[in-house]
């Protein structure tokens, strides 16, 4: 599958998106491969109210991106029917003139009531377009105000869209969307009131912080007439090439930032035997389930902002029933967590770092994860766990 939408092939792209999207087998390994084909591709975020004209915004960026030669993916995600659990608008249907178009694929997804108006599923979704050789990815969100600052931990470059008539709104988003804004966009320019919006932009930027070496311009817009486009895309380059530049510079020495201490994992005969000493202390198990992949029952008792998990075996032929029969009970991995694990996971494998994992996998809790080898690490075997 991979094979056939790297050459072209859009019906093998569709049934690729559709397995991540529905979770099926084999859908980790399939995104995984595709992470390692994703190239340079641009994620361009578009986020802001309902009545913003997003979609009509979005349709004009394709359309101006293909006019330049640029193969295009547009993902839209839309509110979810109470009924199907499928998308209800489908930009598909909106965005008619480009069927037929094989320089740009579109595809709406349901939000299923993933919270920052943005599917759980789309960083994937967005790595299998990517894969395909699409270097222009637009990310359209539901557009419930602001909330929806996820989109900024997807995308390169955010813009928000915002528009005359807002009234005090403007003032309301501050504390969320406005703060995560990379370009700012006043669509329907030529409404009145479309200059005092920027105005009041132009003032709350002064009362934000923001990184160097990026402020955050204001482009007005008439998507209807396809007017600004071009000034919009020029600031989404170069806002691009700046954070691109900025990120490169800060990964030595952030280590992909984020990173933090998650839990202890300590090797037990019996949860049940091991917890009463940590309930002495004053813990309590908040969770406890069986990883059957993994053949271990796992019970997690939170501890400040990490965690200890007592890891009991369910098989003796099992990685922790083999930890057992060797060392005994006690420590058996420490693990860190990082803003994006595939990431990590790609970086130390390139840097020649000795993995304990051939891939990122889920495990309890619905954590993704891999595992690095004590030969690498000082004697440890260390988890690395991604967010959420």
């Amino acid at each position: 599958m991979l094979e056939r939408l790297r050459g072209g092939d859009v019906r093998a792209l569709a049934r690729a998106i559709s397995m991540v999207e529905d979770g099926v087998a084999g859908s980790e390994e399939l995104v995984a491969e595709c992470r390692k084909h994703a190239g340079e591709a641009l994620r361009i975020g578009v986020t802001g109210p309902p009545g913003a004209g997003k979609s009509t915004l979005v349709d004009q960026m394709a359309r101006w991106l293909r006019e330049k030669g640029e193969t295009v993916g547009v993902v839209a995600v839309d509110p979810s029917s109470p009924y199907t659990g499928g998308a209800l608008l489908g930009d598909r249907i909106r965005m008619q003139e480009r069927v037929g178009d094989a320089g740009i694929y579109v595809r709406s997804m349901a939000s299923r009531g993933a919270v920052g108006g943005v599917a759980r599923a789309v960083r994937d979704v967005c790595d299998v377009i990517a894969a395909s050789g699409r270097r222009k990815i637009l990310i359209e969100t539901v557009g419930v105000g602001q909330d929806e600052v996820e989109v900024a931990r997807l995308a390169d470059v955010t813009v928000l869209v915002l528009v005359p008539g807002m009234g005090d709104d403007v003032q309301s988003l501050k504390a969320g969307v406005m703060e995560i804004a990379d370009v700012f966009v006043v669509n329907k320019s030529d409404c009145a009131g479309a200059d005092q919006v920027v105005g009041e932009i132009l003032a709350m930027q002064g009362l934000s912080s923001r990184e160097e070496g990026w402020i955050p311009p204001v482009v007005k817009t008439v998507a209807t007439a396809g007017e600004g486009i071009a000034e919009l895309m020029g600031a989404i380059a170069r806002c691009g090439e700046a954070k691109r530049g900025r990120i490169g510079s800060e990964a030595d020495r952030e280590w992909m930032s984020g990173l933090r201490l998650d839990h202890l994992g300590v090797a037990v005969k019996s949860v049940a035997g091991a917890r009463g000493f940590y309930e002495m202390l004053g813990m309590s198990v908040a969770h406890e389930e069986t990883v059957d992949h993994e053949q271990v029952r796992v019970a997690m008792l939170p501890m400040g902002e990490s965690r200890l998990e007592l890891l009991e075996p369910t098989a003796e032929d099992s990685v922790i029933g083999r930890f057992l029969e060797k060392r005994g009970e006690g420590l058996h991995h420490i693990a860190m967590k990082v803003a994006d694990v595939d990431a990590m996971f790609l970086r130390l494998k390139e840097s020649g770092v000795r993995l304990a994992s051939d891939q990122v996998r889920t495990g309890a809790g619905g954590h993704r994860y891999f595992f690095v080898h004590p030969a690498s690490t000082g004697g440890v075997l260390v988890e690395i766990v991604g967010e959420g």
